[in-house]
């Protein structure tokens, strides 16, 4: 079950997993280190997050991770991410990665696909341009229809609209619904998988996944034990944890980092 976290109180599983010796903490962006904001490329993490994340990401046997549904290049750009960053990226829903001192890879495999990318793009764009607020994505192995701008009848039949495109046309495609946006995806991987990678890549002895969305709920899923989930926002999770907001995620994490330098002394 699901419980909240209060800030300023002690908690025995976050500070158990401060005590792990191989820590990854994975987070999402979009409404987990960023507010969900009306302009997609808009986002950026709080600077009280970002604060928490270098002072983790600086800590021993410590890894930090942004684990998003965005594409890589547009992952890069919402968290300011350099070549010379202390901080891993999994884009695409797992399926594309960013490690330090390494740089860019992806998990292998084929698409599952029934046309290209393009074709789908041509399709959709002509459906969404219709309706006042809906906004295309282009994702490198997808698209995504985002309607933080619209009202919620425009949504409804916009995506609507899109679904049937789909399962006409791209009917093998892993769909996604997620806040305000709706996603399409000739990949199958899912956020389940980055966790895996993540856990191999570093030898991950407990890893911390903080998310928002229904899509992230994937990667709760698949956490064990000496791992932690933590739930932004209301909604149905598998999540040990939950928070209300960004901000509290920026307390948590400087929750965890405190614990976690204390237990390393």
């Amino acid at each position: 079950m699901t419980r909240p976290w209060t800030p300023g109180t002690a908690d025995a599983d976050l500070e158990a997993l401060a005590a792990t010796p191989r820590l990854v903490v994975a987070l999402d962006f979009d409404g987990t280190a960023s507010p969900l904001v009306p302009e997609p490329m808009a986002a950026r993490a709080l600077p009280e997050v970002t604060a928490q994340v270098e002072r983790l990401a600086a800590l021993p046997d410590t890894v930090v991770a942004y684990v998003s549904g965005r594409s890589m290049h547009d992952l890069r750009v919402i968290t300011e991410h350099t070549d010379d960053s202390a901080i891993a990226l999994a884009g695409s829903h797992g399926v594309q990665y960013w490690f330090p001192g390494e740089g860019d890879t992806d998990a292998g495999g084929q698409a599952e696909e029934d046309g290209t990318r393009e074709e789908l793009w041509a399709a959709a764009k002509p459906i969404i341009d219709r309706y006042e607020g809906a906004e295309f994505e282009p994702k490198t192995f997808g698209m995504g229809v985002h309607t933080r701008r619209a009202d919620p009848e425009t949504e409804e039949r916009v995506f609507a609209e899109i679904d049937a495109l789909v399962r006409e046309r791209f009917p093998h495609w892993r769909r996604r619904a997620g806040h305000r946006v709706l996603e399409f995806s000739s990949r199958a991987e899912g956020k389940d998988a980055a966790m895996r990678a993540l856990r191999q890549r570093f030898d991950a002895t407990g890893i911390l996944f903080a998310g928002d969305d229904v899509t992230d709920e994937d990667a709760m899923r698949v956490l064990g034990a000496g791992d932690l989930g933590v739930r932004v926002g209301p909604g149905e999770s598998a999540a040990t944890l939950r928070v209300d907001s960004p901000q509290q995620i920026a307390a948590l994490l400087e929750a965890l980092a405190d614990e976690r330098t204390s237990a390393q002394q």
